[in-house]
């Protein structure tokens, strides 16, 4: 019932977000994503947690992704930059729960090839947008392609249970998909539908890796 709940509230949070996001920042639209973004912060809580390693990992990660999300929510080149490197941290958090989770085989699959290939092409398509960000771009990259990787080599892992490895899989999936959503709203194009797009992506993603933390065990 408490999953329920929250996972309620945050439908009705995220549908009020995607309607401000339409009026571009305001104070209403940075509380609204901050709220939005604690529910998956107190999902993670309230789960069980068999392996109290991965958990405290990814309740971490999540917490970064609170601040990264209030950060990006405010205007100025300066509150992004600050976002990012949370974000950042999510992701190495992550990258770090999910090769505690992983064996060294479970990495090598030639589907790490494609996420590579997937990666280089959006370096590609970014490149000569980003001008003087281009290194924290290039790294920011790095890490959510080790974080997918990561997810994947999990996903391969046979003692774990399949529901757990599933969350883990399309959550990471959906983060990495929603922040090319971000930079394309950054660098590219600003549109709407980047965040009409890009925002349930993330919040399902998000909310899938904290409802993992009791389904890997």
């Amino acid at each position: 019932m408490p999953d329920l709940l929250i996972l309620a509230t945050a439908l009705v949070l995220l549908i009020l977000l995607l309607a401000s996001e339409k009026q571009g920042r305001t104070p209403r639209g940075v509380f609204i994503k901050g709220s939005v973004s604690a529910l998956f912060v107190l999902t993670a809580l309230i789960q069980p947690h068999p392996l109290p390693a991965y958990y405290h990992a990814i309740l971490l990660g999540l917490v970064f992704g609170l601040v990264g999300d209030v950060c990006l929510a405010l205007p100025g080149n300066r509150a992004f930059r600050v976002g990012l490197f949370a974000f950042l941290g999510g992701h190495v958090l992550y990258v770090w729960a999910f090769a505690g989770l992983a064996r060294p085989e479970d990495w090598a699959s030639p589907v790490q090839l494609i996420l590579l290939a997937a990666s280089g092409g959006a370096f590609w398509w970014l490149r000569s947008h980003v001008g003087r960000m281009m290194v924290p771009v290039v790294v920011y990259l790095v890490v959510i392609t080790l974080m997918l990787a990561g997810a994947w080599a999990v996903f391969r892992v046979p003692g774990l249970e399949a529901t757990g490895r599933w969350f883990i899989l399309i959550g990471a999936l959906f983060f990495y998909l929603s922040d090319l959503f971000v930079a394309r709203q950054r660098f590219v194009t600003e549109q709407y539908l980047n965040r009409l797009i890009g925002l349930p992506l993330y919040y399902i993603g998000q909310f899938l890796l904290a409802f993992s933390v009791g389904m890997v065990g």
